[in-house]
């Protein structure tokens, strides 16, 4: 296809409407052209499905990863601005769409594909289930992706089917000038949806202002329009999806000047959606990172309770009672997700760790990986039970009902005004308002407790400091639409930078505790080997270390928090964009 030529889409309201447009097209092109179908092959049928991980890394890193599947094999293609050593797509060469092959037949029609592609033969690979990076052979795509995508499974996000059909265009001498290319394309499943037919013009080496020609005609036809968009965006669009469509972030719509009650509702009920929508993942075990988000909205929502729950109570609101409640069932839920998750951790880490020791061997620890494989066998199988029952089930029905309450601002939600007409208690107060008192009393009480630690305080001061900074963290997340951009950078990151040195000295102390605990687990039951004793004491020897350096790095990260800079940093944050 000429550079700079675009795709073209056949509309219409049916599949007849839209061969009538195709059929108009054809018409168009006789007026300069012989226009014959190619018999050189068969139409070009294959199937393709695109991935990515449930969070999109891949479309956000700018990528895009298409499987198409052929019946004695498929082929990964890799494509997107920085996909690499690629292949070429030449469609006058022997591995271009005039060569009949699937996936190169498709180039063209898709006006998104990028001009080079990144290519992978794969054999016995099923486009159709998750697949962890382990699972996908070495080579050119998985060598591109492996860090992005890591520790999360590529995942089908869309499935078509595609026949291309292919007319060769002759000039007066009979020569093939330039070919057109249309692709029909389809979503099977039970409830199959047809795409509208896309067009192209690819171009004959030597005779490219006959390839523009009829990109010309094609353009000017009734009923075509450019293709603005990916097939793989209009496919997402009929299954009513869209690139990009799951985060973990908080990004809950809400301003200043809107009632504090309502926009706590919406921040909780954006991250009950989160929840909601993990809990999938999180039973099929496709990947960590469903339970790890899961996890981190459970405890986004448990701070927000803390930090603004009285927000939710007065009138026609939550009770003190209801409040209460719910903060205990979301405990709950975190308390049931904590163990499969540590185990997850260690999991995840262990291959790096087994090979940064130096007196034991890696396979030293094998004994003790297939110790916390058994192990997280059995708290998965609890946590699945705790996330069926009807416990959860109830949990989050209810939490949603009552949200959705106070989010749509129903009388009775706000709370009781005093004789003189002003609110009382936080219920009453604006978004804004709230948003500055708290976010401020969780600095104040993070700058507080920081600066009572000396070198003599117990670990436990620092997780509690650890705790106190990630309810500050929240608090700016949750607030982050009512905050200038290029302050909440600067906050954000040196808190960012505190709570990094707190989790990596906490972390390390709960893993020491949690190897010790193992081992001695393991010693009772009779499936500790010497050897492997040996191991785990070298790796929490290595945990101790970095644990130390953390402590002695926590001075200089809290001072750059706390200080004169970093106060001025929160009082800038919190006084910008009013009124929003």
């Amino acid at each position: 296809m000429t550079p700079g030529l675009a795709g073209f889409i056949a509309t219409g309201d049916d599949a007849r409407a839209q061969d009538e447009v195709v059929a108009g097209v054809l018409e168009a092109l006789g007026t300069a052209f012989g226009v014959v179908p190619d018999r050189a092959g068969k139409p070009a049928a294959y199937r393709r499905t695109w991935l990515d991980t449930f969070d999109w890394r891949l479309h956000r890193a700018g990528l895009t990863l298409e499987h198409v599947g052929r019946p004695r094999g498929g082929e990964l293609l890799l494509s997107g601005d920085t996909a690499g050593p690629a292949r070429t797509a030449n469609a006058a060469g022997p591995a271009g769409p005039l060569a009949g092959s699937a996936s190169a037949a498709a180039a063209p029609a898709n006006s998104a594909r990028a001009a080079s592609v990144t290519t992978q033969p794969v054999i016995g690979w099923q486009a159709a289930r998750p697949h962890l990076m382990c699972e996908l052979p070495d080579g050119p795509v998985s060598s591109r992706i492996g860090d992005l995508v890591v520790p999360r499974a590529l995942l089908p996000v869309v499935t078509v089917t595609s026949t291309t059909t292919t007319h060769r265009l002759l000039n007066e001498d009979g020569k093939t000038v330039a070919r057109l290319l249309i692709e029909r394309s389809s979503i099977p499943g039970p409830h199959p949806a047809a795409l509208a037919p896309r067009l192209a013009i690819t171009e004959v080496r030597g005779y490219p202002g006959d390839a523009r020609t009829a990109a010309r005609l094609i353009g000017g036809a009734p009923g075509i329009e450019p293709a603005t968009a990916p097939t793989q965006t209009e496919a997402l669009r009929a299954v009513g999806r869209s690139p990009g469509d799951y985060s973990n972030k908080v990004d809950a719509v809400i301003s200043a000047n809107r009632p504090a009650s309502q926009s706590a509702a919406t921040i909780l009920l954006r991250l009950l959606d989160t929840i909601e929508a993990n809990i999938g993942g999180v039973l099929a075990d496709t990947d960590t990172e469903f339970l790890h988000d899961l996890r981190v909205s459970v405890r986004r929502t448990r701070s927000a309770l803390k930090l603004f729950g009285d927000a939710l109570t007065g009138r026609g609101g939550l009770t003190e009672g209801e409040a209460a409640f719910f903060a205990a069932e979301f405990k709950w839920v975190g308390d049931l997700t904590t163990p499969t998750r540590d185990l997850d951790v260690h999991l995840l880490d262990f291959d790096d760790t087994a090979h940064s020791l130096s007196a034991a061997k890696p396979d030293d620890l094998e004994p003790f990986r297939a110790y916390l494989e058994q192990r997280r066998r059995r708290e998965f199988r609890l946590l699945t039970r705790g996330l069926k029952s009807a416990r959860f089930v109830t949990l989050t029905r209810d939490w949603r009902d009552r949200l959705t309450a106070i989010k749509d601002g129903h009388p009775g939600t706000r709370a009781a005004r005093d004789r003189s007409g002003k609110d009382r208690g936080a219920a009453g107060e604006t978004t804004g308002a709230l948003a500055m008192e708290r976010t401020r009393a969780a600095f104040a009480k993070t700058v507080r407790r920081g600066a009572a630690i000396t070198l003599e305080s117990p670990p436990e001061s620092l997780h509690d400091l650890r705790k106190r900074a990630k309810e500050l963290r929240y608090a700016l997340e949750f607030f982050a639409p009512l905050h200038d951009r290029a302050d909440q950078v600067k906050v954000v990151g040196e808190l960012k930078r505190l709570q990094d040195c707190l989790g990596e000295f906490q972390d390390t102390e709960v893993q020491v505790g949690e190897i010790r605990a193992l081992a001695t687990a393991m010693l009772a039951a009779g499936e500790a080997p010497a050897v492997t004793l040996l191991a785990m004491g070298e790796v929490t020897a290595g945990l101790a270390l970095r644990q130390r350096a953390a402590r002695e790095d926590f001075g200089r990260r809290f001072a750059a928090f706390a200080g004169i800079d970093g106060q001025r940093r929160i009082s800038a944050l919190l006084r910008g964009k009013p009124g929003r």
